[in-house]
């Protein structure tokens, strides 16, 4: 186990995480596996874990941090937020830190379902399982479109030798979509 407490209290439910070309970890630490009284931490944040095993919080005002993609650069790391229906991007700072916060996305409507997984290609395009299906976003964060599953969407995942292929895990089925554009598969 690589972690499983900060500052002597456990850990929520870890559950999404991205690792940088470094061996850096950073990894989303939800409320969502357990009950209210079992939270021992005073917020739901997203942590890091540097290749020596230090563990640091690097974001705390989350009302539910889930899906984690960094941009091709690894200069940015896009976080989306299942509480707030929201993407934040943060700059990722040399020492591992995160700075310059800001909205990127907002994904709040009436249709139900929240942010969750996140993918980047390599064109800087965001795929990620929300409301409706995969929203396709720019790199400026503008909603280019929503890949439609019949099952709403958890996850997903760039496969095959060229990086081409969309995973797309959902309810009861997962499904595979061609793309152009090679998947960023960090």
């Amino acid at each position: 186990m690589l972690a499983d407490c900060f500052q002597g209290k456990r850990l929520n439910s870890p559950n999404d995480v991205v690792v940088k070309s470094d061996g850096t970890i950073y990894f989303s630490d939800p409320p969502y596996g357990i009950k209210p009284e079992q939270q021992e931490q005073p917020f739901q944040a997203v942590y890091r874990l540097s290749p020596h095993g230090e563990l640091t919080v690097v974001a705390t005002d989350f009302d539910g941090p889930n899906g984690l993609a960094f941009s091709p650069d690894e200069r940015q790391i896009y976080i989306d937020d299942s509480g707030r229906r929201h993407i934040r991007v943060f700059d990722v700072q040399p020492d591992g830190t995160l700075a310059n916060d800001r909205l990127f996305c907002n994904l709040n409507v009436t249709k139900p379902g929240a942010p969750d997984g996140m993918k980047l290609d390599l064109a800087g395009r965001i795929y990620c399982t929300a409301a409706g299906g995969v929203w396709v976003l720019d790199a400026s964060g503008n909603h280019l479109g929503t890949i439609v599953t019949p099952d709403p969407p958890s996850n997903c995942a760039w496969g095959d030798a060229d990086g081409q292929t969309l995973y797309i895990t959902a309810l009861h089925s997962v499904y595979k979509l061609r793309v152009n554009t090679p998947g960023v598969t960090l």
